[in-house]
């Protein structure tokens, strides 16, 4: 097992690996696995950048969307 770890932690995640695990983050939904899994691969610096693109992407929609409803 702890050989695995090893072996996964030389691994960078992908980005497309890093939108999951942020997505999921944001529902609220996430398998164990999966966490222990990117908890190894995904640095914190990725989680931050990924985390804080996907709120302003968030907020600005919703920003338009109030926008295109009021007028």
């Amino acid at each position: 097992m702890r050989m695995a770890l090893e072996v996964e932690a030389q691994k960078k995640a992908s980005p497309l690996q890093v939108a999951k695990a942020v997505l999921s983050a944001f529902i609220g939904i996430r398998k164990r696995v999966a966490h222990e899994h990117d908890a190894v691969t995904i640095s914190p610096l990725q989680v931050i950048f990924t985390g804080i693109l996907f709120a302003a992407i968030f907020v600005l929609s919703l920003v338009m969307l109030v926008r295109y409803i009021t007028s």
